[in-house]
């Protein structure tokens, strides 16, 4: 006997759009979607697809992906919505599929201090997991006191984030057959006045420093290790001011294009593709690399097949 079929209707639908789902807009549907909003329906949608034998991806807020036109083969399972609580006085526990901003509002309105630095950080608490979130020198693994993950056989155990390795933009639960139902983050007690004012700090230089008003992913490449690179004094180890000094601020293809307002993120405009975002992906590497000598890694996640 083969595997069994995904229970269609309301859970599981066919060849649904995913563009809409994503922050740049683009990319083809899913073979198969589903969307789950608390840990008893991501653990039922996770075994329903154990079941099926098909392969899965995670999708949450849809930043920092790049889907592509074709689609993506196999289940999409969209992590979204959920809520977060007190463990004890230093520590909060939030679900996946919450927003970052969503955490952040919780937590200001406690009192609680730690987070107020990611307010309009896109996508949800899993994406910046998955991503290891960066923002002002911090990374959000610093944050983490420990992450309940779910394993191939839907068991779920606490594990510590020095036992699964957050690395600079890395994915601190890539090939472990793991799958994050939710996270602890450090807190401290505080004025949630101060914390507001923290928030809109960082609101305020988000809005200065990012082409917030147009679709993009987020940062498209990795911050290059400075122990690993040798570049010019007066040239930062970062990838948006390697792309800058590549002369990569405007340029495109297609309907795709290196901001202006910050060389580390592509937008898509009008008739964009994503195979239009791909091809620039790797402009921008060739002109870095030929620049300082410095491969750039892709922050962005490809979702489904792109040419190699």
């Amino acid at each position: 006997m083969g595997p069994d079929p995904l229970p269609t209707g309301k859970r599981f639908r066919p060849d649904t759009p995913l563009a809409p789902l994503t922050t740049l807009g683009l990319g083809g549907p899913a073979d198969w979607f589903i969307e789950v909003r608390g840990e008893e329906e991501l653990l039922g949608a996770l075994a329903a697809v154990r079941n099926s034998g098909l392969p899965f991806t995670l999708l949450g807020g849809g930043s920092n992906v790049l889907v592509s036109d074709a689609g993506v083969r196999g289940v999409v399972v969209r992590v979204k919505g959920g809520s977060a609580r007190r463990v004890d006085g230093r520590t909060v526990r939030a679900f996946a599929g919450m927003t970052m901003n969503g955490l952040v509002r919780w937590s200001i309105q406690r009192g609680l201090a730690g987070l107020e630095a990611w307010a309009g950080t896109p996508g949800t608490v899993g994406g910046a997991i998955h991503g290891n979130a960066h923002f002002g020198g911090r990374e959000v693994g610093e944050l983490v006191t420990g992450l309940r993950v779910a394993d191939d056989a839907g068991r779920v155990e606490t594990v510590r984030p020095e036992d699964v390795g957050f690395g600079p933009g890395g994915d601190a639960l890539a090939g472990r057959g793991r799958v994050l139902v939710s996270a602890d983050f450090g807190v401290e007690p505080a004025d949630p006045a101060v914390l507001r004012r923290r928030a809109r700090a960082s609101l305020a230089f988000r809005k200065a420093t990012q082409p917030l008003a147009v679709p993009s992913a987020g940062c498209a490449f990795q911050n290059p290790d400075p122990e690993t690179v040798a570049l010019p004094p007066d040239v930062p180890c970062a990838a948006g001011a390697l792309l800058d000094r590549a002369g990569m601020k405007g340029v495109r293809v297609g309907g795709a294009r290196v901001s202006e307002v910050h060389a580390n993120f592509l937008t898509a405009g009008p008739g964009a593709t994503a195979a239009d975002v791909h091809r620039l992906l790797g402009i921008c590497q060739a002109a870095v690399n030929a620049a300082f000598g410095v491969n750039l890694v892709p922050e962005l996640v490809l979702l489904g097949d792109f040419p190699s």
